[in-house]
């Protein structure tokens, strides 16, 4: 189970760093099952995880209260509205339009429901300097 758990892992991992870049992959669901994937499989790539510069911020904090910052929550706000809204824009084919449109309001609904987790003070000092 563990080998499968990892080679999952290492899957989802893949797909999240894909989604940085590409529209309508998200990042931030493949990596939360990346971390769940490795905890159960590998405690040093789980610990890796956890502490990297990019991820290890969100996964913490979904960790200890299951939401999100206000910064990365407009910031995946943005990303989502222009990865789908140029998705839409592209798809020549009205049905698969209104399926996109769909799954974002469901998307857009669920996110908006998450749970904000307040940002430390030393964050909030760093974000209002010039």
């Amino acid at each position: 189970m563990r080998i499968l758990f990892a080679l999952l892992g290492s899957m989802s991992l893949g797909l999240g760093v894909l989604g940085a870049f590409l529209p309508v992959l998200p990042t931030t669901p493949f990596v939360l099952l990346s971390a769940f994937l490795f905890g159960k499989s590998s405690p040093r790539v789980h610990g890796w995880l956890v502490n990297h510069p990019w991820f290890g911020g969100m996964i913490r904090d979904w960790q200890a209260h299951r939401g999100l910052r206000a910064h990365v929550r407009r910031r995946a706000l943005w990303m989502m509205a222009l990865s789908f809204g140029f998705s839409i824009y592209i798809v020549p084919l009205w049905p698969v339009k209104v399926g996109l449109a769909l799954t974002f309001i469901a998307l857009l609904v669920w996110f908006l429901r998450l749970p904000l987790v307040p940002d430390s003070p030393a964050v909030a000092l760093k974000q209002t300097r010039p």
